[in-house]
């Protein structure tokens, strides 16, 4: 693979998307949404797109990868003549799908292209009438294009641009076969942009096979992310443990918390909203409206708090979470980092609380050396002021 690399500095310094060559049509309606600085991912990535290079980015989800390979994608797109898509978008979640859509369609609108968002979870016919008209841009989950592939509703044969978002997760939702076998069918030249948090493994020969010399561009680590966050591990009791939720909710805009089972996440809601806290599930068993509902409702900051099991949170993706709580702790390492990056997105910074009962202080104790955090774990109760600013847990108050 032929690539160029990111200094470890990081990328020069650019204030304004109009500096990066975006079209002004473009950079008014982020204007508009009070986007006017790029983030360092798009600074990198937005004028070898422009060039018409295909682009290898790796970088964090929520490091702002949808403007990253949106605007290049539309700013070089033309409209179909023959109603046809010219470029494809393929997300690994229904979520991620409705996020990248909700970017994408004002910058589109502004510049006279249409974007059709499939995905699966919802009615197949609605879809399918919504590409039977003429259709620029597609943003979809695998196999629900696929199946509008089947029934002859949509071609890739045409598509000019492609772009692979978080391919690291398709790869761990055990989604490749069928984005490989969408790109197989792509014909003609064509510009691929691939965006993943890792490129190694099936990753890498995704890159090798379907991109042409990419100009590679890397920033921001997991362990930047780590690193811009506070972590307090809080010993509590069984019975207090949803009203030292309630307390710390009760004290932040937004927040997420992680329990390990569905039926977990649906008392722990309802236990919350027993305490005078408004709180919702997700989780699979959920109907797609119920969960489109609530994370729509929470990236609104319309709903305080978020109840998530690991695989739902895979959809979560919403910049300002202000703490994170792990109230069944994480099993490894891995699985606390992907958790609580919930609360450093976007360069910002949060709070990830991690609740620990008697029985549990060992398997705690040996994430925390997994995690090389030396951190004490504090007892609490429900009623301790500290909960509700977390900031006050500092070196004079966890003795």
């Amino acid at each position: 693979m032929s690539t160029s690399s990111t200094p470890d500095d990081g990328p020069e310094a650019v204030s304004s998307f109009a500096e990066l060559g975006v079209d002004p049509r473009l950079v008014k309606v982020l204007d508009a949404a009070g986007i006017t600085a790029p983030f360092p991912i798009q600074t990198l990535t937005i004028a070898d797109a422009l060039a018409g290079r295909d682009v290898c980015g790796k970088a964090k989800t929520g490091s702002g990868k949808t403007l990253a390979f949106g605007i290049p994608l539309l700013q070089r797109m033309e409209s179909s003549a023959d109603g046809r898509p010219r470029a494809l978008v393929l997300v690994p979640t229904r979520e991620l799908a409705l996020q990248v859509a909700r970017e994408l369609e004002p910058l589109a609108e502004a510049i006279g292209l249409r974007a059709v968002t499939v995905y699966g979870g919802a009615p197949l016919e609605r879809q399918l009438a919504a590409l039977a008209e003429p259709t620029d841009v597609i943003v979809a989950t695998p196999g629900r294009l696929i199946d509008c592939i089947d029934r002859d509703a949509v071609s890739v044969a045409d598509l000019r641009h492609v772009v692979v978002d978080e391919a690291d997760r398709m790869a761990d939702m055990g989604f490749l076969p069928q984005v490989e076998w969408i790109l197989r069918h792509v014909e003609g030249t064509h510009q691929t942009l691939l965006f993943s948090a890792t490129l190694d493994g099936v990753v890498e020969t995704l890159v090798e096979r379907y991109q042409a010399d990419p100009v590679f561009h890397e920033v921001a680590t997991d362990q930047v992310t780590v690193e811009a966050m506070r972590h307090l591990f809080l010993a509590v009791h069984e019975m207090d443990r949803t009203k030292v939720v309630a307390a710390i909710a009760g004290g932040v805009g937004r927040t997420i918390v992680f329990v390990a089972t569905k039926r977990g996440a649906d008392r722990l809601a309802r236990s919350l909203g027993a305490e005078g806290v408004e709180a919702r599930a997700i989780h699979g068993d959920l109907r797609q409206s119920d969960r489109e509902r609530a994370l729509r409702a929470f990236s609104d900051g319309k709903l305080g708090v978020l109840v998530a099991t690991d695989v739902a949170a895979r959809g979560i993706h919403v910049d300002d979470v202000d703490v994170v709580v792990h109230f069944d702790p994480s099993d490894d390492h891995k699985s606390y980092l992907h958790r609580s990056g919930r609360t450093a997105r976007a360069g910002g910074t949060g709070v990830a609380v991690t609740l620990v009962l008697w029985n549990q202080e060992l398997e705690v104790r040996r994430l925390q050396r997994r995690l090389k955090l030396d951190s004490p774990i504090i007892e609490v109760f429900s009623n301790d002021p500290r909960l509700a600013d977390l900031t006050r847990f500092d070196d004079d108050t966890v003795g």
